[in-house]
């Protein structure tokens, strides 16, 4: 199965979801940490429905054509409980933020500083949408969000993972700017240089 099947069962094992709902779903909660486009999606489904992993009813709607619902099979739960703790294959990252900064020395160093400091905004503003979410986490859902066995924890956790990943490339991001415009390798070591 692939990993958006798995994203897939995760977001139903939560609630019962229609495919458009899933994608919207997929933008929303996972989005920052597992892309996906809306035409994967429904052949994903397919897959699953077929595999025994989802089911779906067929929800009448006045308005509009009808609606599938899919839901999550207890096969389908057993298979994302599995998934969780089973081994994960190292990736190689693929990063172009990375690979421009690998061959910035070829680049005006002043007009690559703008760029990097231009960079160092836009996920500073990334950190701050994901500070004030967590912040509304904390509000809206109290103590669930620190409660293992919830599914609020998991949101909670991905939600933390992506503040973490903001944070160090806010503070990358500054020091290859600081770094070239100062012809230096920054102003002051970091933990990385100890």
């Amino acid at each position: 199965m692939t990993t958006l099947g798995y994203a897939l069962l995760g977001l139903l094992a939560r609630e019962p979801l229609s495919g458009y709902a899933l994608t919207s779903q997929l933008k929303g909660r996972i989005g920052p940490f597992w892309s996906t486009t809306h035409s994967q999606v429904y052949p994903e489904l397919s897959r699953l429905e077929n595999g025994g992993l989802v089911a779906h009813r067929v929800v009448e709607q006045s308005d509009r054509p009808d609606k599938k619902v899919y839901s999550i099979t207890a096969e389908g739960l057993k298979a994302l409980k599995e998934w969780v703790t089973s081994p994960v294959e190292p990736r190689t990252t693929r990063d172009e933020l990375v690979l421009r900064a690998h061959n910035a020395w070829v680049a005006d160093p002043l007009e690559a500083a703008i760029f990097f400091r231009e960079q160092e905004r836009l996920h500073e503003e990334r950190l701050s949408d994901y500070e004030i979410k967590r912040e509304w986490m904390k509000r809206e859902w109290g103590e669930d969000i620190r409660r293992a066995d919830s599914s609020l924890f998991g949101n909670y956790a991905a939600l933390r993972r992506g503040i973490i990943h903001e944070r160090g490339y806010v503070e990358w991001c500054r020091w290859v700017a600081d770094s070239l415009e100062h012809g230096t390798g920054g102003e002051a070591a970091s933990e990385v240089d100890r």
